[in-house]
């Protein structure tokens, strides 16, 4: 009999894994079970549907069920597991589309277990979705279609986010180009928390200057409705905002629940962040079980350290090497310096590595520079300032991570600093760097390498 993968969840991490493993081992019987409708999707694109500027959802899809098919890849829509039994190695499914299914399941065997569950998003403490309409999260492609679907009939026109990180922002953005009155509430006292507020203010001069409202440093304590259960205002520690379209943002955690509802018997161990812990290879520390994805921990290059950055990039690759190892192969994952990059309204925000204030946190000694450079020759039209953060250990002059907000093609410079954290390289090492230099895209020192000049002299 062939051997028997079964995979748990069909997003970034689970199809790249699927998909890789079947490129390898053509005998590999391949099984996909997915809660949702769709599969292998692009979820950072959600914003930009709801707005418009996507016009169909389908889009996002990059491949579907039936093109699975033809590579002998079974994928199962609106299946959900519910039990992990490692012992006698079977998963038990229920079909939710079949009368009763959400609570009468069977068992299917395994031979390998990839559990790539994603993440959920956090939600307001005694609230869950459908206790009142207009109120949404932006996870799955279902949920951006009744977003959209929500705003084009009932026409909104003040929309509350509550949450503040990137896709908070990406969804004020989208709010704000449908016309509704916005307003961000987030519990930290800045934007992008991952960001040092040096460089978050800047954003969120941004987003002020086009007329959305911003409510740092607060919390939500309440969201009441009227009389026919549809959301009218957001209840905060800092007053009432009225609100007839709510968009819960507060970030996600690992989608753990299935491991931790069975721990007994599954018993995968989780990491210190409460993601699933695996070693380079994607194993858990169950035989012929992997993970990969947002339900995942990853290992940070820079401190040694299990941590937990959900982004696609991330998922992607940890799928690619689980399906590698799952097809016979062998692929290690080498870690994350956690680089990720956002668009609110015309900037562009990046990072890469450790910001000052984790840095900190973390014992670094450490210094940082911060320069504000024009993005290209100064006598070239259309070049706008970008502003650049290096933070540098002590002593070493290692380079620890690197901030960028400005344009376009700002954000994207953040990828050199990326490729220099992976390679371990010093600020002096950065300096010497041969960039490229055109008047239309950069000027003949790059910001990067005055920034790096300019934390030398200090």
């Amino acid at each position: 009999m062939k051997e028997r993968l079964v995979v748990i969840g069909g997003c970034a991490a689970g199809m790249s894994a699927a998909s890789k493993a079947r490129r390898l081992n053509p005998d590999l019987e391949i099984v996909v079970y997915e809660r949702t409708g769709f599969v292998s999707y692009g979820s950072c694109g959600l914003p930009y549907y709801v707005s418009g500027l996507i016009d169909d959802h389908n889009t996002l899809v990059v491949r579907t069920p039936a093109q699975f098919a033809k590579r002998d890849i079974q994928v199962h829509l609106h299946h959900e597991v519910t039990e992990i039994d490692t012992e006698n190695r079977r998963v038990r499914v229920n079909n939710l589309l079949e009368r009763g299914g959400a609570t009468r399941g069977r068992y299917e065997s395994y031979d390998k277990l990839l559990v790539t569950t994603g993440g959920r998003p956090i939600m307001l403490p005694d609230f869950s979705l459908g206790d009142l309409a207009g109120v949404f999260v932006m996870r799955a492609v279902e949920d951006g279609v009744a977003t959209r679907d929500f705003v084009q009939q009932e026409r909104p026109k003040n929309g509350v986010i509550i949450g503040a990180g990137y896709i908070g922002l990406e969804m004020a953005e989208s709010f704000h180009e449908l016309g509704l009155e916005t307003t961000v509430i987030g519990r930290p006292p800045q934007v992008l928390k991952r960001f040092d507020s040096d460089m978050a203010q800047i954003v969120q001069d941004e987003l002020e200057s086009k007329g959305i409202q911003l409510s740092l440093g607060d919390e939500v304590k309440a969201l009441e409705g009227d009389a026919q259960g549809r959301v009218r205002q957001v209840v905060s520690s800092k007053g009432a905002f009225e609100a007839d379209l709510v968009l819960l943002a507060m970030g996600v955690q690992p989608n753990t629940a299935l491991v931790e509802t069975a721990a007994d018997t599954v018993g995968v161990a989780l990491g210190q962040t409460g993601a699933i812990a695996t070693d380079s290879q994607m194993r858990t520390n169950l035989p012929d079980v992997f993970s990969a994805g947002d339900c995942a921990e990853a290992h940070h290059r820079i401190t040694g350290r299990g941590d937990y950055i959900p982004l696609g990039t991330t998922a992607n690759k940890q799928g690619r090497v689980a399906g590698t190892n799952l097809g016979g192969g062998h692929a290690e994952f080498k870690g994350i310096v956690g680089t990720a990059i956002t668009k609110v309204l015309d900037v562009y925000a990046a990072l890469t590595g450790l910001s000052e204030k984790e840095a900190r946190a973390l014992g670094y000694r450490v210094q940082s520079t911060t320069i504000k450079a024009g993005s290209r020759a100064h006598y070239y039209p259309g070049g706008r300032p970008m502003h650049v953060k290096l933070v540098v250990e002590e002593g070493s002059g290692r380079l620890l991570g690197g901030q960028i907000v400005g344009d376009e093609g700002a954000g994207l410079r953040i990828d050199v600093l990326a490729t220099a954290l992976h390679k371990g390289m010093t600020i002096e090492e950065l300096s010497r760097l041969d960039l490229a230099y055109v008047p239309p895209i950069a000027p003949v020192w790059d910001p990067l390498l005055v920034a790096a000049n300019v934390a030398l002299k200090e």
